[in-house]
């Protein structure tokens, strides 16, 4: 009778885990997810930032069907806003809660602006293989066709998934899963603005079951070397925007002068940058007083290198945007300057 009884108590305990639900915590930033409009109809002209965590919580009362959700409040701004303080303050924040055994995933709501600059930062700088989700929504949460209750819901859903670890961190929104590092804002308006334009989404949700279909095969979180515990402030790296008839070093200059450490070209077509400006960057390469990185403001596609750019100190940025390529630069700086160690970084993540 004994070994009957503790053979139930055993099929109990293991049924009662297969139903827990996970612990989940949102982080709120801001963001249109949290912004209010004088009119319903409005999905301009609202003020980003305005609702806090427990208001998107309540809004949303069928999360407490597929998680246990605690909640709190990092930062409450629209994400143009974004900071390097409160991007380390994210950090650490994630990487304390995702220590705690208690705790099983991660969901970070936060406006779209930004949104894949903190997902790719956090993206090589989480140590944990637990989900980091972060979502957001293109209407503001007062307007009738508001997305982001059904975004929170489905984040909180891949949050919680068991087939959602060892992603690395994630973006949740509009029914699709995109890798953090892969995933880019590409329409000023339209919920449909997050797209992979070099990969492809790695999923979607559909009623808050989670689907996979593919995996971005760079090295992320725990597998990344970068490590943020203790910075209180990130090297300085500035974008250069390259066009025609680009015959100016000013901007370059200028940003020298405010303390750059190292620089992103967004460059025309696969990184071309106009003479006038290559002929400078190269002159303060030879002088090792910057670090430069060459992307394109094409927005998807390689950027390679020639033998001369090489030996003149050039970094290409892989397939890194702009803004994406300057979160690696800034992260790579924290380990070195000598740019053949930086392009191992640009290759790996």
């Amino acid at each position: 009778m004994k070994k009957l009884f503790f053979g139930i108590l055993l099929m109990l305990g293991v049924s009662m885990m297969a139903f827990a639900k996970p612990n989940i915590v949102i982080l709120a930033t801001g963001g249109t997810i949290a912004g209010e409009a004088k009119s319903d109809l409005a999905t301009t002209g609202y003020k980003a930032g305005s609702l806090g965590i427990e208001v998107l919580i309540n809004a949303v009362p069928e999360l407490k069907n597929i998680a246990n959700i605690s909640g709190e409040q990092v930062a409450n701004i629209d994400s143009s806003n974004m900071t390097d303080q409160v991007w380390l303050t994210l950090a650490n924040k994630v990487n304390s809660l995702l220590s705690n055994s208690n705790v099983d995933g991660i969901v970070i709501t936060h406006g779209t602006d930004t949104m894949e600059e903190t997902a790719y930062f956090l993206n090589l700088v989480v140590k944990s293989n637990k989900p980091v989700v972060l979502t957001g929504a293109m209407r503001p949460a007062t307007a009738i066709s508001a997305d982001g209750p059904k975004n929170l819901y489905n984040a909180v859903s891949l949050a919680g998934d068991k087939n959602a670890k060892n992603k690395g961190v994630m973006v949740a929104i509009n029914d699709k899963i995109y890798s953090a590092r892969e995933v880019s804002k590409t329409h000023t308006l339209n919920v449909e603005t997050f797209k992979a334009l070099n990969s492809g989404e790695i999923g979607y949700i559909v009623d808050g079951k989670v689907f996979f279909n593919s995996l971005s095969i760079k090295a992320h979180t725990k597998d990344s070397p970068f490590n943020v515990r203790g910075l209180k402030e990130l090297p300085k790296v500035d974008i250069v925007y390259t066009y025609s008839n680009d015959g100016s070093k000013a901007a370059v200059e200028a940003f020298l002068n405010a303390g750059a450490k190292g620089l992103v070209i967004a460059g025309s077509g696969a990184g071309s940058i106009h003479e006038n400006q290559k002929n400078y960057l190269i002159e303060l390469l030879s002088q090792k007083k910057l670090v430069v990185a060459k992307s394109s403001r094409v927005g998807s596609g390689l950027v390679p290198l020639s033998e001369e750019e090489i030996q003149q100190g050039f970094i290409s940025a892989n397939n890194l945007n702009p803004q994406k390529a300057r979160v690696l630069l800034m992260l790579a700086l924290t380990k070195t300057s000598n740019p053949k160690e930086i392009q191992k970084y640009f290759n790996l993540y």
